[in-house]
């Protein structure tokens, strides 16, 4: 589970979307659930990804972000000649942050 404790610590001050961006880009790989928003079934090259958070809201218990992932999308198996194709890819993240603990539930959200 991924946990979010610099994030937390910013949490109601300026530097929060900057700090949680940051976190985000600094995970390792397969730390989101990024292969459930490929657009073609690819595999996902998250070595290089672009976070964008856009809107935070919180609770008594958690903060929860809605944050756009930008990444490489790797499709192979299409025949082609120069195989496998590479398509950059795009996905909203919701990420709930319990407040005591900084550990996320990551999620997908489908249009």
């Amino acid at each position: 589970m991924p946990r979010f404790p610099k994030s937390m610590a910013a949490w109601q001050s300026e530097d929060f979307t900057r700090v949680l961006k940051d976190e985000i880009e600094a995970m390792g790989a397969g730390a989101l659930p990024l292969d459930e928003g490929t657009a073609h079934g690819g595999f996902v090259d998250d070595a290089d990804i672009t976070a964008v958070p856009f809107t935070s809201v919180d609770d008594e218990h958690s903060v929860v972000a809605d944050v756009g992932i930008f990444f490489t999308e790797i499709v192979a198996g299409c025949s082609c000649g120069d195989e496998p194709e590479t398509v950059n890819a795009y996905c909203r993240l919701r990420i709930r942050i319990d407040r005591a603990s900084a550990e996320a539930e990551v999620s997908v959200v489908l249009d």
